[in-house]
C-alpha cells in the first residue's frame, strides 16, 4: 500500500512540475508577493511632511522645531504665520501634521509651568495619526527632559497637546470600515467576473458565444455588467452597515460616492475579464484573482501609507484602481468633497477601466482566432 501511495505522490509531483503554468504558479506569485510585502507593508513612518506655526520666536521654540526637522520621521515643508492655512494644508494632504507652538511657550518653560505644544494631525488615517502623535510625543518629551536636566529642574515641562482633524477621537473604525467597502467590492466583483468566462470555457460553451453575432463589445458588457451590479449592491450593504450599525459618519454626497464606486467596479470588472480570458479553468482564474488581489490591497493604502513606500513601489500603485477608490470612499465618509476635488481620482479609475476592458476585448478576439 505504501508503495502505491508513494508512486501516486511521485506522479502528482511530476505532473505539477512538468507543466510550465503550474511551475510559474508555484514560483512566481510567492516571490512577487514577498517583494510587495517586504517593501510596501511597513508601519514605520519616514519624512512625514509637516508645517510649523511658531508663535513664540525664542531660542527654546526654535530648538524644538530643529528637533522635529532633524528627525528622520519628519520633513518640514512649510512655515505658517497665521492659523488660516492649517486646515487647508491638512485637507489637501500637503502636510500630515502641523506643529503649533503657543506664544507663552518659553515663558512657561522659564517659570517651570507645563508648556503644552499642540500637534494637529490628519485624523482620516487613524493608524498613521497615532504613529505621528507617538513620534511627536517622544521628541517633545525628550526635548523637555533635556531642558529640565540642563537646568536642574524636575520633570519635563513641555507636554504634547494632540488634536486630530476629520476624526477627533482617532477612532480606527472611521478609517478601516470605509476601506472595507472598497476591499469587499473588489473581491466580489473580481470573483464574479473572473470566474464567468473561465466557467464557460471549462464547460465548452464560451467558444459558442464567440461565434454568435455578438460583437466583442456586447460580450464585454454582458459579462461585466452582472459583476458590476453585484459589486454595487455589496458596497451599498456595507455602506448602510458602516453608517447605521458602526456609526461611521457619512458626510459627503452619495452622488460623489457612487460615481467613484461605478468607475471602480468597472475597472475591477475589466481586470477580472482579463484574468478570465487568460485562464483555461476556474482554478486558474481563482489563482489569477488571488495573485492580483493581495498585492492590490497592500499597494492601495488600505493599511499602510503609500507615501512611506519606495518611489518605485509608489509609481506601481498608480496602476491600482483600489488606490483611487479608497480616496473617494474615505473622503465621502469623513469630508464634504465636491466633484471637482475628486476629479483626478475619477479620471484615473475611468482610464484604468477603459484600458482593462479594451485589453480584455483584445484577448477575447485573440483566443477566438
Amino acid at each position: 500500500m505504501l508503495g502505491r501511495v508513494l508512486a501516486l505522490v511521485v506522479k502528482e509531483f511530476l505532473a505539477i512540475l512538468r507543466d510550465g503554468k503550474s511551475r510559474a504558479v508555484l514560483i512566481g506569485p510567492p516571490l512577487i508577493q514577498l517583494v510587495v510585502f517586504g517593501y510596501a507593508a511597513s508601519f514605520d513612518l519616514n519624512h512625514v511632511p509637516f508645517a510649523v506655526y511658531n508663535q513664540d520666536p525664542s531660542g527654546y521654540s526654535r530648538d524644538l522645531v530643529a528637533d522635529f526637522a532633524g528627525s528622520p520621521a519628519f520633513k518640514q515643508v512649510a512655515v505658517l504665520h497665521s492659523p488660516a492655512r492649517i486646515r487647508d494644508l491638512i485637507d489637501s494632504r500637503r502636510v500630515e501634521m502641523v506643529l503649533d507652538i503657543d506664544p507663552r511657550f518659553s515663558r512657561d518653560l522659564l517659570t517651570n509651568v507645563p508648556a503644552p505644544v499642540q500637534v494637529i494631525v490628519d485624523g482620516r488615517n487613524s493608524n498613521t495619526a497615532l504613529l505621528i502623535l507617538g513620534y511627536a510625543n517622544d521628541i517633545i518629551t525628550s526635548a523637555g527632559e533635556n531642558w529640565a536636566t540642563s537646568r536642574g529642574k524636575s520633570g519635563p515641562p513641555a507636554q504634547l497637546d494632540p488634536r486630530a482633524l476629520f476624526n477627533p477621537n482617532l477612532d480606527s473604525h472611521w478609517f478601516i470600515i470605509p476601506g472595507i467597502v472598497a476591499l469587499l467590492t473588489q473581491v466580489i466583483t473580481l470573483l464574479v467576473v473572473g470566474l464567468s468566462v473561465a466557467r464557460e470555457r471549462e464547460a465548452g460553451t464560451f467558444d459558442q458565444v464567440l461565434v454568435t453575432p455578438l460583437r466583442p463589445l456586447d460580450i464585454l458588457i454582458g459579462k461585466s455588467l452582472p459583476g458590476l451590479i453585484i459589486g454595487l449592491v455589496e458596497a451599498t450593504v456595507i455602506i448602510v452597515a458602516a453608517h447605521f450599525w458602526f456609526s461611521v459618519p457619512l458626510l459627503g454626497g452619495l452622488a460623489q460616492l457612487y460615481s467613484g464606486l461605478i468607475l471602480f467596479t468597472a475597472a475591477v470588472a475589466g481586470i477580472g475579464l482579463m484574468i478570465s480570458s487568460l485562464a483555461a479553468t476556474q482554478q486558474q482564474a481563482l489563482l489569477g484573482a488571488f495573485l492580483f488581489m493581495v498585492p492590490s490591497i497592500i499597494l492601495s493604502g488600505f493599511a499602510t501609507p503609500i507615501a512611506n513606500m519606495p518611489v518605485v513601489v509608489q509609481d506601481l500603485t498608480l496602476l491600482n484602481p483600489m488606490r483611487y477608490a479608497l480616496v473617494v470612499i474615505r473622503s465621502c465618509f469623513l469630508e464634504h468633497p465636491t466633484f471637482s476635488v475628486l476629479m483626478p481620482q475619477y479620471a484615473a479609475m475611468a482610464s484604468l477601466a477603459l484600458v482593462s476592458l479594451a485589453t480584455a476585448g483584445w484577448l477575447f478576439r485573440k483566443r477566438a482566432v
